[in-house]
């Protein structure tokens, strides 16, 4: 069974296993939580989501699979493409895409009726975009004509398409990205401008969000920060369902499928799921889930030390740092030290496009790892060859 595993599945094994055990605990969680969702809409029928949701997550590590064997050099051109692609339909999304709680995030395919978030495949192209241009521009990285801006222009343009339907995944997208050019020495300089020319444009934003009235987009945001800050049990209801559970959960947790309050959270199967897998599976299950990200980013550490190329390093470490952040956000959330933001947690939560993109990451990483094994396999036969030359000399 090893040896099978080792032939077919290449790359990081702990990698491989945190996939696994993120999965089981998604399909748990999930089944668990869409009890009120599945009378609501499916007659009672709670297998429904159970079945699709597993569905998802079997395509997700296929899609794992397959991305894992395509050498990671052709995501360098392949980004280009993506990032074409991505823009437009970020534009048009906001403009046609469907609206939900007055944000327009989703854009529906005609003729099929199916709808994907347009925001996950900006997040990988962009990344991946922004990998390749620091990779090619090290020799001139500390410019700002040559370096600086032909790499920030299109991550101004991606967030700001972005920002109207979905503030804290462009946030979120800024500062991987800039952590990302922090990395790839981008002049400190250009890097702390943008850091200051950020901050007094949020400020603005906070005051124009908080003086003004409670419609549309703007106005969630508002409540959103209000119910924050106010400490107010009623008004902030999410939060204080959120806390019931993590209370009730203890150390060991109610046992799977066990939970109360997924009956009474919004959104328990989604946005809230990490609140429903500590009230199942107590502190210990919170810690082992936070433990799991955490690993997948010093995992992802590892490979980039092992890695010969550039490219490769800026790769992996962007898309693992995206992941990593947005899962922390979303237990952030969870514990009540955030405002909610609608991040779901990686690969967990339940959600389509969300599950097959972050496989996409989750597969270039992995292939990434795969050919810096090659390539330190290759040098150790090197060096074993050379070390039988020189004793039979």
């Amino acid at each position: 069974m090893r040896e099978y595993f080792q032939k077919y599945f290449k790359g990081d094994s702990v990698i491989w296993a945190i996939i696994i055990v993120l999965s089981i605990f998604s399909v748990l969680a999930v089944y668990s939580s869409t009890g009120t969702l599945a009378y609501k809409y499916q007659g009672g029928d709670t297998t429904y989501y159970f079945f699709k949701h597993s569905m998802f997550i079997l395509i997700g590590i296929f899609i794992v699979f397959i991305t894992h064997w395509v050498p990671y050099r052709y995501f360098s051109k392949i980004s280009i493409l993506f990032l074409w692609i991505s823009i437009p339909l970020l534009a048009l999304t906001l403009v046609i895409g469907t609206s939900l709680n007055e944000a327009s995030r989703w854009l529906t395919l005609p003729g099929i009726g199916v709808s994907f978030q347009t925001s996950d495949l900006a997040k990988l192209a962009l990344i991946m975009y922004v990998a390749r241009l620091l990779a090619i521009k090290q020799d001139v990285i500390k410019g700002f004509k040559d370096a600086f801006r032909p790499i920030v222009i299109p991550i101004l343009i991606v967030c700001g398409l972005i920002l109207p339907a979905n503030f804290s995944t462009a946030a979120l997208l800024f500062a991987t990205t800039w952590i990302l050019m922090f990395i790839g020495r981008v002049n400190l300089k250009y890097l702390f401008g943008l850091v200051g020319i950020g901050l007094v444009l949020f400020t603005i934003f906070i005051a124009i969000v908080m003086n003004s009235d409670n419609t549309g987009r703007v106005g969630t945001w508002k409540k959103r920060i209000e119910n924050f800050t106010s400490g107010d049990s009623e008004s902030n209801y999410q939060a204080e369902q959120a806390k019931i559970a993590i209370v009730t959960g203890g150390i060991i947790g109610k046992m799977p499928g066990n939970s109360t309050q997924r009956n009474f959270l919004p959104h328990p199967y989604s946005d809230f799921i990490y609140a429903i897998i500590i009230e199942e599976y107590g502190l210990i299950g919170g810690i082992t889930m936070l433990a799991l990200y955490l690993w997948l980013l010093y995992r992802a550490g590892k490979i980039v030390r092992k890695t010969s190329g550039s490219f490769s390093a800026f790769l992996a470490i962007g898309l693992a740092l995206s992941l990593v952040f947005q899962a922390m956000i979303n237990m952030a959330v969870s514990v009540n030290l955030l405002p909610v933001t609608g991040q779901t947690l990686p690969f967990v939560s339940m959600g389509g496009t969300s599950i097959l993109f972050t496989s996409v990451a989750l597969g270039i990483i992995l292939s990434v790892s795969r050919d810096a094994n090659i390539a330190e396999t290759e040098v150790s036969k090197e060096k074993k060859q050379t070390e039988k030359e020189v004793v039979k000399a």
